[in-house]
């Protein structure tokens, strides 16, 4: 499961100050404000990555992935 965190806004502005807490507190930009075409404005961060996937050593050469 993938979390993601959105903020809604009235304008872009508004939006893009709510994101700005979102990143103050950890998260990476995921989707800048963008127009919702009537619905306000919209943006997600998602939680930063500190560590790239484990490393398998248990494959045999030439095998991938």
């Amino acid at each position: 499961m993938a979390l993601r965190f959105t903020v809604q806004g009235d304008d872009e502005a508004e939006t893009a100050a709510g994101l700005q807490l979102l990143v103050a507190a950890g998260l990476e930009v995921a989707r800048r404000p963008v127009d919702t075409i009537g619905n306000g404005w919209m943006a997600r961060a998602v939680p930063a990555r500190t560590t790239k996937a484990p490393v398998r050593e248990d494959r045999g050469p030439g095998v991938s992935g």
